[in-house]
């Protein structure tokens, strides 16, 4: 029997963190809301308002700031890991010892783990009890801007759960008027998709940045999604998933938006501002930046061809021009676009 009822916690207040605890908190469920930060948890407290990160919205009543695990997640039914992935693994561990035997976890993290190369879901369940964890664990991802979901703007998104029943109990607890939730099994696709889809916007925004056109950026889009399917097929995902919501979906979203900070990360890049001084002047995680090492150590270890993202890389890690990359990257090798339509 799944325990769906009672308390959600969600491990993080930053902007999606606060944005999910207020789409609970509307629907009058009691959400636990852990902030890393003790000045964002005070303000919450104090002024039920995020002002580092979401600042425009108020939560409601049944939301409440906690700083400490022990008070977040006591009793939780269902536990929500909204933090950045390179800190993923320290929180979980952090969180073991207080997560409920019974509890089921969504993680909301959009990346992959560097030096593992581990989805967020493998990392959570290595963390939190290995194997036999997977069973109650779940993955939601989609063209979902924080920003819009608090303010209650149409929104469609999917959940992934290899246990239909598990999948099926989140589903029907996150559906709102405004907040569409699909389902699917394919808990490794749905993560991909939205970890990939940072570092392609990351190269979009680096096209616009150089003046580079619509012609582009619509081959970057369209190319880079080959790529997130490339990877997908090589471990094991759905190439429809890829295609959806949490794929090509997710990508166009951050791709085109001004609102996409991966994407304004890239612009300024292509403008030729250097990443260190972007990254230290906003609280904000671009995902993007880390993701493209994870991007390029997964494909090496599988023997994936991503062009776009090991060129991403290169800019980001390594000092490599951008007018560089693109040049190399339109001066590869010509081929057909869908190689195993064609006869031998």
């Amino acid at each position: 029997m799944i325990n769906g009822s009672g308390p959600i916690a969600v491990i993080g207040a930053g902007s999606w963190g606060t944005a999910l605890a207020k789409l609970l908190g509307d629907q009058g469920i009691e959400v636990r809301l852990w902030a890393y930060e003790q000045e964002v948890c005070d303000a919450l407290r104090r002024t039920r308002t995020n002002p580092v990160y979401l600042a425009e919205v108020t939560l409601a009543k049944s939301v409440s700031a906690h700083s400490e695990f022990d008070e977040a997640l006591s009793g939780a039914a269902i536990v929500c890991f909204a933090v950045p992935s390179h800190v993923l693994r320290e929180v979980a561990l952090s969180c073991a010892p207080s997560l409920p035997s019974d509890a089921l976890v969504v993680s909301m993290t959009k990346g992959i783990e560097n030096n593992t190369a581990m989805l967020p879901g493998q990392v959570l369940a290595e963390a939190l009890g290995g194997d036999e964890f997977f069973g109650r664990l779940a993955a939601l991802s989609g063209p979902s801007f924080a920003v819009e979901v608090a303010r209650e703007l149409p929104t469609a998104v999917v959940i992934a759960a290899r246990d239909e029943e598990v999948g099926r109990t989140l589903q029907e607890t996150f559906a709102t008027p405004a907040f569409r939730v699909y389902l699917s099994r394919d808990v490794t696709g749905v993560q991909l998709g939205g970890a990939v889809k940072n570092v392609i916007a990351i190269a979009t925004g680096i096209a616009d940045g150089l003046g580079l056109g619509h012609n582009a950026r619509a081959a970057l889009i369209t190319r880079g999604l080959a790529e997130m399917m490339r990877l997908g097929s090589a471990m094991g995902a759905e190439p429809m998933t890829l295609s959806g919501l949490s794929g090509l979906g997710d990508l166009v979203l951050t791709c085109t938006s001004e609102l996409s900070r991966n994407r304004t990360l890239g612009f300024r890049v292509g403008r030729g501002e250097l990443v260190d001084r972007i990254l230290g002047g906003s609280p904000m995680v671009a995902e993007g930046v880390r993701t493209s090492t994870a991007v390029v150590q997964l494909a090496d270890r599988l023997g994936v061809e991503v062009p776009i993202s090991r060129q991403v890389h290169a800019i980001l890690h390594e000092g490599k021009q951008p007018h560089v990359a693109v040049r190399e990257l339109m001066a590869r090798a010509l081929k057909p676009e869908q190689p195993s339509a064609l006869p031998d």
